[in-house]
């Protein structure tokens, strides 16, 4: 892929209101839960907060946080870029975990791959969701 063609796809990436996160959101709000969005006030400024359960929800892609599913690739050019970029994401993601916890919020991670494709069922994830909400869990990663 030539660098103008990269530059215009990796301009349409967008970090707040995702496809997958507008999904989850519409089937939280479905099954009644109500949260905020985007709180700049918390580290990592998390994609879904639930101040009622003191709790806070981020929508990883795959790609870019590295799940480590299929949708986990690096490109073939400029791989040091790439490597670095990434091990940047997952530090950071790992900070803002910590220094939400540290504080006193649980957090779920819920992977992009949950979220999208034939099989994904977003109504699912979010009872998911609202089952750990319920629970005592401290941290959780869906799909695992």
């Amino acid at each position: 892929m030539d660098k103008t063609t990269r530059s215009r796809i990796m301009s349409k990436v967008r970090q707040k209101n995702t496809g997958p996160e507008m999904k989850l959101r519409r089937s939280l709000h479905r099954i009644g839960l109500r949260y905020r969005l985007h709180d700049k006030k918390l580290p990592g400024s998390p994609d879904i907060v639930f101040p009622r359960f003191k709790a806070v929800l981020f929508v990883h892609g795959c790609f870019w946080h590295r799940h480590g599913c299929k949708a986990t690739t690096t490109p073939r050019t400029n791989i040091d870029f790439w490597h670095k970029k990434f091990n940047d994401n997952i530090a950071r993601d790992r900070r803002n975990i910590d220094a939400l916890q540290n504080i006193g919020w649980r957090v779920a991670v819920v992977w992009e791959c949950a979220l999208k494709g034939k099989t994904a069922d977003p109504g699912e994830i979010a009872v998911l969701v609202q089952n750990w909400l319920g629970s005592k869990g401290n941290l959780v990663n869906i799909p695992n």
